[in-house]
């Protein structure tokens, strides 16, 4: 039981700081591996991710309805037309740089998207496709 707390604690060390998608993505990835051994994340999974529809929300069904079929291009919030930067690591290097920015993030638009929390396997899969796109 105490190795609970003892890996909160670190996870929270970890995501405090983290300043690059790579310590990011790591960040989840240990959180996945003490809920699941041998876990790997994956650019394919993270891709897939991005790209599937949904349909819990007809405005935003998928990622794509915001920022586009190419993370590496600019998007637009389907529902109030603000733009948005890349999601793309290589044409925003802010992206995946703040851990609290990153959960606020993915926190808002699972829950709009997807119609629940993203998982940190799914999260660590997401940042590691995004930091691989070029």
């Amino acid at each position: 039981m105490r190795a609970i707390p003892a890996l909160a604690l670190l996870l929270a060390s970890l995501a405090s700081h983290a300043e690059t998608p790579a310590q990011i993505r790591q960040t989840y990835v240990a959180e996945t591996v003490a809920r699941q051994a041998g876990f790997a994340p994956s650019a394919k999974r993270g891709e897939t991710l991005f790209r599937q529809r949904f349909g819990i929300n007809d405005k935003m069904p998928g990622c794509t309805s915001c920022h586009t079929d190419n993370p590496l291009n600019a998007g637009q919030h389907a529902v109030t037309g603000k733009s948005i930067r890349p999601l793309a690591f290589a044409a925003n290097l802010e992206r995946f740089t703040d851990p609290a920015k990153v959960e606020k993030w993915f926190g808002r638009n699972c829950k709009e998207v997807i119609g629940r929390p993203c998982t940190p396997a799914e999260k660590a899969d997401f940042v590691t496709y995004l930091s691989e796109v070029r």
